[in-house]
């Protein structure tokens, strides 16, 4: 969360001259309500149930495509599965103080309506952060660069890898 994967996947879409998707926003898109009311309605379960049926359509359906999921993802195995089927899964990696900061004025994020975020934020890095560093093909630290300098480092790595 907040470590911009919208921002970083859009730019980097046009940069590559392929088309961008945020599962996020096409989940809205098709169901006519937010993901707050999603997980207002149907949970956190429900809600990653039909950000599996997204996630599935977009990497089968698609191709040479800059997809930007949301961050707990990871959190199912088919998920994961799905993410190494010959795609290139870039770890935007972000310190809990620059999501802090990032999502202080945001009230669309349902995990973070809560007292604590930084200790919310915790919680989903020392869950999340295990699974991307051993799945991502690149990694980059967003804390200290702005998305112009993390795109450049994506397309070196891209350009410079057999990846």
């Amino acid at each position: 969360m907040g470590a911009g994967k919208s921002s970083v996947g859009k730019r980097l879409a046009k940069q590559l001259n392929r088309k961008f998707y945020d599962c996020d926003k096409v989940l809205e898109e098709r169901t006519g309500v937010t993901i707050t009311t999603i997980f207002e309605l149907e949970g956190e379960q429900g809600f990653r149930q039909r950000e599996t049926k997204i996630l599935q359509e977009l990497v089968l359906r698609t191709e040479n495509a800059v997809i930007a999921t949301g961050g707990g993802v990871v959190l199912l195995p088919e998920n994961v599965a799905l993410l190494n089927q010959g795609n290139i899964v870039i770890y935007l990696k972000a310190s809990v103080n620059s999501q802090i900061k990032r999502t202080r004025h945001d009230k669309k994020r349902p995990l973070l309506q809560t007292q604590d975020r930084h200790a919310t934020l915790q919680g989903l890095a020392k869950t999340r952060n295990p699974v991307y560093e051993k799945i991502a093909d690149i990694t980059i630290d967003t804390d200290t660069q702005s998305i112009s300098s993390s795109i450049d480092q994506i397309i070196t790595h891209i350009n410079h890898s057999n990846i």
